[in-house]
């Protein structure tokens, strides 16, 4: 019996299972939305539309008001009450008097269109003599209570018809508010159904661009972490496999920064043992000149390997994520600098929260700052935490550190240039002040692997501005 069942529930899963193409569900969608429409539509027509003829209309109310006159005559006088109170509903009042009721002579109404009206009314009673007082409490605002095209029996006219006995029949109209009742129903309806369209549609939509929210999230995530945990496969068949590519390309990825990472780990040890050597040679060397030539090249080959490797290596891409304070950063570092004797001036608030890599931001910042200070003799960073568009869609909100300098600055056609690894400024950037040319460098990888970037302007004033965004 359980197998059973679970076969059951198997195939129920089965046939309930929506299809696997994003056509075939689009298609899906709009035939369920039209299934709605049509559903609600018939179920309006079927319990709000009226039965019959308009009530209203003039031929079926001299039609009612004939049969209802003569059923009540031909009824005996003791049953007539009850007959009435049968008959008697809101579209149609009738009571039946034993004396002649009380006419306002004002409500009276004679002339053309009532003569038409008490004419058909005796034509249908087949007594051309019969005695039918229309009354009108207020004056309509037709001209005529009953032209032939006007559907509508207000409660303000009241039609009395004299029986055989002298009794009479009295009918007035139901309530007036039916009409309006009636439109605020089917306006009702409409609205329900126009709701009920767009939570499917809202609803089905979501479904269908979650998926593609979820793979855009996780494309934009790539550029900022690329150890990220693979996305899952999910959606339909089309989007499952271009997450499927796009995982692949992740793993690859990640297999090609760790073969670089590991080459170059090879390449450092196999490097650093000829300069041991060579270092050791130089320390033979008799003319002092010349060592110090040979040893000063050895150390400069040193700094540049050991520099390249820390920039290959990527260390702040292995460093976890976390809460940090970025003004608490850029003020210690201000400190750092002025303890060595060096001009430095921080702008901002004492505090500006900021998820991100602790080491990475600091190694670029200082790099940032020291080349402040190498070319400009010292500088200010401004930090302004602003609500705006990031580089990636993960966070609207971001913050702005500006780092000025009084330098000479950069030629605006070298801009993107000086990002490059050890690309050099000869004239403003000459190899006497050290550095091997990949501080920039690595700032823009460490910025940019937060998901921010940096931009570079010549103030006005002169000197070197610095601008680095970065999503909180």
């Amino acid at each position: 019996m359980e197998t059973a069942r679970k076969s059951r529930l198997l195939v129920a899963r089965r046939w309930l299972r929506l299809p696997d193409s994003i056509a075939a569900r689009m298609a899906l969608t709009v035939v369920l939305a039209l299934l709605l429409t049509q559903a609600v539509s018939a179920l309006v027509y079927l319990t709000d539309r009226p039965e019959g003829p308009p009530v209203h209309s003039p031929r079926v109310l001299v039609q009612r008001v004939t049969s209802i006159v003569q059923l009540v005559e031909s009824t005996p006088v003791p049953e007539r009450t009850r007959l009435v109170r049968a008959i008697d509903d809101p579209v149609l009042r009738v009571e039946w008097e034993r004396d002649t009721p009380r006419f306002k002579t004002d409500s009276v109404r004679e002339g053309f269109p009532f003569d038409r009206l008490r004419r058909a009314i005796r034509n249908g009673l087949d007594d051309r003599d019969r005695q039918v007082v229309i009354e009108v409490r207020r004056e309509p605002p037709m001209p005529g209570p009953f032209p032939a095209e006007d559907h509508h029996w207000g409660r303000d006219v009241r039609l009395s018809v004299r029986l055989n006995d002298g009794s009479w029949v009295v009918f007035a109209g139901g309530d007036p508010l039916e009409g309006p009742f009636r439109l605020l129903r089917f306006a009702l309806w409409m609205a329900g159904i126009v709701a009920a369209i767009a939570l499917v549609s809202l609803w089905t939509a979501r479904r269908l661009t979650a998926p593609i929210a979820r793979f855009a999230v996780a494309a934009e995530r790539l550029g900022v972490d690329g150890e990220a945990p693979a996305l899952p496969e999910s959606g339909p068949r089309e989007l499952r496999a271009a997450t499927r590519a796009f995982n692949r390309m992740q793993a690859r990825l990640a297999r090609f920064v760790a073969d670089r990472t590991q080459m170059l780990a090879a390449m450092s040890h196999d490097l650093r043992t000829p300069l041991t050597r060579l270092r050791l040679r130089a320390e033979l060397v008799e003319d002092p000149e010349m060592q110090r030539k040979m040893l000063s090249d050895l150390d400069e080959m040193e700094a540049m390997i050991n520099a390249t490797l820390a920039f290959a290596r990527d260390d702040a891409k292995r460093e976890p994520r976390g809460p940090l304070d970025l003004a608490d950063l850029l003020q210690s570092l201000c400190e750092d600098r002025v303890d060595a004797g060096h001009q430095a001036v921080y702008e901002g608030p004492a505090h500006a929260a900021l998820d991100g890599r602790p080491v990475a931001l600091r190694r670029a910042f200082a790099n940032l700052m020291d080349n402040a200070i190498a070319y400009g003799g010292g500088f200010t960073v401004r930090l302004r935490p602003e609500d705006g568009p990031s580089s990636t869609s993960i966070a609207t909100s971001i913050v702005r550190v500006e780092i000025d300098d009084a330098g000479p600055g950069i030629p605006e056609e070298e801009f993107e240039k000086v990002f490059a690894p050890f690309y050099r400024l000869e004239r403003s950037r000459s190899r006497d002040t050290g550095g091997v040319g990949l501080g920039l460098a690595t700032a823009r990888t460490v910025v940019r692997g937060h998901g921010g970037d940096i931009a570079l302007a010549n103030r006005p004033e002169g000197g070197l501005r610095v601008t680095v965004t970065l999503p909180r």
